[in-house]
């Protein structure tokens, strides 16, 4: 690793920018990942005990250019996604588990399912399930390791195919409920912990953003963009690696049907922008038309693999999302960009800025985000979650990993240096 970093602070030629690589580059490696005796990664998030299925996937992302060389980090990664699909199968509505079953949670939530003390929360989200996939695709593809795909991955795609079957008709066929008490709105399910009504569409409903906050419509559509990708990426393991002719039929038709609920249901006619992407919908005609700083998101559509950058619709979007028009895009003195009902007001996300960054089309683009990263960590020489707009040391988060992972591989993007099998457009 060592060698890599001084590689890339060649390349930086900025005493800042390559002093804040080091740090965030080498955080998560040094800080958050603990080996567990039967060879699995448990990935803490930072501040938080607890592994998310999500954001570990994101936090050990950039090593996989490591693990291209290196056989200990690749066994490392592949050790996160084995973990990764023992939780799914011990709970594919489970977001976040502990290290071991202390019983140890965030909240005591009221739900159908009584859970189990390996779990910290169960805020059900689509995203949680298509990251363990994602990874270990995305090892396969830069190391052509392919002893991820074992019987523990064969359960947890039966399971997740089956709980996204499921969820493409909520109102009638789930049992998923959940109900937390004296907090904010964001914060449990609407309609008695059942999430509000929804029509079937193709897509595949979820209870929570990946930000954790409750969705104010079940169809998250930049959640199913996701599932899409992932679905799709299902067929080629299923057809090249475990010869199995039925699964790479049933993810198949799942995925047409997903991203026909997507183009049918997930689009509307704005005045100013044209055909865009909503947020949300309920397949009801009611909309939410924004996109939050965490990924999956709109702007993220490119960078997941959903569409390419020069789509007409992403483009149309994302001219709505970078602007006022976006209830969660902030200006301000030193920074702009998008932030999350998750933070305060006029906080931005150095998350969303590094996605900004990497599904920018112009060279221009890509060194004014660059240049905010660099006056905007507080003077801690790391990334934050959230930032105010006018005053970057007014952060939340001091220690949270995946931001900092995110800020390196938007550096490494701008140098090139792109995990293979990822949609990452090169730098311009």
């Amino acid at each position: 690793m060592k060698d890599f970093i001084i590689d890339v602070k060649e390349k930086i030629q900025d005493d800042k920018l390559a002093s804040l690589f080091e740090n965030c580059f080498s955080n998560t490696y040094e800080t958050t990942l603990k080996k567990q005796k039967d060879g699995t990664t448990f990935v803490i998030t930072g501040d938080i005990p607890a592994m998310w299925l999500r954001d570990s996937a994101a936090q050990v992302r950039p090593y996989l250019l490591l693990a291209e060389k290196d056989e200990a980090i690749a066994d490392m990664i592949q050790g996160v996604v084995e973990r990764q699909l023992q939780f799914i199968n011990h709970d594919p509505y489970a977001n976040a588990f502990n290290e071991t079953a202390s019983g140890a949670r965030y909240n005591d939530d009221e739900m159908e399912v009584e859970m189990s003390p390996l779990v910290w929360e169960r805020k059900y989200e689509i995203d949680s399930l298509c990251y363990p996939i994602q990874l270990a695709y995305l090892l396969w593809k830069s190391t052509g390791r392919t002893s991820q795909f074992n019987d523990t991955f064969k359960q947890a795609v039966k399971e997740i195919i089956h709980l996204w079957k499921v969820e493409q008709n909520h109102s009638e066929d789930s049992k998923y409920e959940f109900r937390r008490y004296n907090c904010p709105s964001q914060d449990t399910l609407s309609h008695d912990g059942y999430g509000a009504p929804v029509k079937r569409t193709g897509m595949t409903w979820s209870g929570f953003r990946p930000s954790d906050d409750a969705c104010v419509y079940g169809y998250l559509v930049p959640a199913n963009m996701f599932a899409v990708v992932v679905l799709n990426y299902l067929v080629e393991i299923a057809r090249d690696i475990l010869n199995d002719k039925d699964l790479v039929e049933e993810a198949k038709q799942l995925a047409d049907e997903i991203d026909e609920g997507i183009q049918t249901y997930g689009k509307i006619e704005h005045e100013e922008f044209g055909t865009i992407y909503a947020y949300e919908t309920d397949g009801f005609g009611n909309y939410v038309l924004m996109d939050d700083a965490n990924v999956p998101s709109l702007l993220a559509a490119p960078y997941l693999g959903y569409c390419d950058i020069e789509d007409e619709v992403y483009q149309n979007t994302r001219k709505f999302l970078l602007s006022k028009h976006n209830p969660y895009y902030y200006e301000g003195h030193i920074a702009k960009g998008i932030g999350s009902p998750h933070t305060p007001e006029e906080y931005i996300w150095h998350i969303s800025l590094a996605i900004q960054g990497m599904t920018a089309n112009n060279l221009e683009e890509k060194k004014e985000i660059l240049n905010t990263f660099k006056v905007s960590d507080g003077g801690q020489n790391l990334m934050h979650e959230g930032f105010d707009v006018n005053d970057p040391n007014e952060f939340t988060r001091e220690w949270f990993s995946w931001a900092n992972s995110m800020f390196s591989e938007f550096l490494l993007h701008l140098h090139d240096l792109n995990v293979k099998g990822s949609p990452n457009n090169k730098s311009k």
